[in-house]
């Protein structure tokens, strides 16, 4: 059965007009996801743009041809800066519209507009650059991984690779001047991978807003909400996962001195600028691969994979050492100061057996003056 082009084209624009509302319907859902907004309207926009290619011959040709193309690029360069906005860039929506500007004003040069050459060479040409410019952004922001961005990526590369094929094969075999542009094979060949283009990013970009959610809610779940690092479960859970690669190790346990004081005298707010602060310093000080955790409170725990016991005792002082010299020129009187526990692990011990060690270190520290390390064979020893 062969099917009318204007058929083709009525039907993928349908469906990409049903994309664009699904687009726009999850966006009204989660309206802090812009991208989806892009996209929405790119679909809806090319939608209009396809129904008028579709009409050619039955609406005037400066219809058909100059304003639904660039309706076309248009939609192109929204899905580009739909693409941008999902990576966090700035939409720049005003280069999205370029391609379609730039087509319009094309079309008043007689040269161009008679010649449906140039006028494919050029279309092709700037959407495959908005396309290509899509899938490079998606790869460039592979660091976050989000599994359907490979996907995503495949999608609009595959896109941008079919426009960018049809620039040689017009050169090499241009259409044939007074026949019924409709009746080229492109045109077939355009509406079924526009219409696989139109369903298949859906898909994709559709997944890939849930994907972030979920990732988001996954970071909230295990972070804790005022410093930024791991809560309880999460490190725990961090701490075992490490333990299991790399037995080797050692943990380390925090104990801001007498913090109930300094909420009491400095007021919760700088109390709260403390531990935030305390974080900070242990996160620019600690090695890359340290677990840093807070298990509530002013307590906080580390978990340092492949470390020997003189370099653990020696990253908790230079810890404690740096968090003693804490100095805010507005509160002079505020002194902070941290005790710390350590505990070897080796001989195949567990994380729960490892904790108690270290907690018994830690309270060896505290009572023993504060504002100390103390490391848990030794505080043993001094018990028995």
């Amino acid at each position: 059965m062969q099917l009318d082009p204007a058929t083709l084209l009525i039907v993928s624009s349908a469906t990409t007009l049903l994309v664009g509302t699904l687009f726009l319907a999850s966006w009204r859902q989660a309206p802090e996801s812009r991208s989806l907004a892009f996209w929405g309207a790119a679909h809806l926009v090319g939608a209009v743009g396809s129904a008028g290619l579709a009409l050619r011959g039955q609406i005037p040709d400066l219809v058909s041809i100059g304003v639904a193309n660039a309706i076309v690029l248009a939609a192109y360069g929204l899905i580009w800066s739909g693409v941008r906005s999902f990576e966090g860039l700035s939409p720049r929506v005003g280069w999205a519209m370029a391609g379609a500007l730039v087509w319009c004003g094309l079309c008043f040069v007689s040269a161009f507009y008679d010649s449906i050459v140039l006028r494919i060479l050029y279309a092709s040409a700037a959407a495959t650059f908005y396309c290509g410019a899509a899938t490079a952004e998606i790869w460039r922001g592979r660091d976050e991984r989000l599994a359907s961005r490979i996907t995503a990526a495949a999608v609009l590369g595959l896109h941008a690779m079919f426009y960018l094929v049809r620039i040689p094969s017009t050169l090499l075999a241009p259409p044939q001047p007074g026949l019924n542009p409709l009746a080229s094979p492109w045109v077939a060949i355009l509406c079924f991978v526009t219409l696989l283009f139109s369903i298949a990013s859906a898909f994709t970009f559709m997944a890939l807003v849930k994907e972030r959610a979920e990732r988001k809610q996954r970071i909230a779940a295990s972070t804790d909400a005022l410093t930024g690092v791991r809560n309880r479960r999460a490190f725990v859970e961090a701490a075992e996962a490490a333990m299991a690669r790399q037995p080797d190790g050692a943990l380390l346990l925090f104990d801001l001195d007498r913090f109930k004081a300094v909420n009491d005298v400095h007021g919760h707010a700088v109390g709260d600028a403390v531990l935030v602060g305390f974080c900070a310093m242990a996160g620019s000080l600690l090695p890359r691969g340290a677990l840093l955790g807070r298990l509530g409170g002013e307590e906080f725990a580390c978990f340092l994979p492949e470390v020997s016991p003189a370099e653990a005792l020696a990253r908790a002082e230079g810890l404690r050492h740096t968090f003693a010299q804490l100095f805010v020129p507005e509160l002079p009187d505020l002194r902070v100061s941290v005790s710390i526990g350590i505990a070897q692990a080796r001989d195949g011990v567990g994380f729960e057996t490892l904790m108690l060690r270290a907690d018994a270190a830690l309270y060896a520290a505290k009572h023993g003056g504060r504002d100390r390390v103390a490391v848990a064979d030794m505080a043993s020893a001094r018990a028995a």
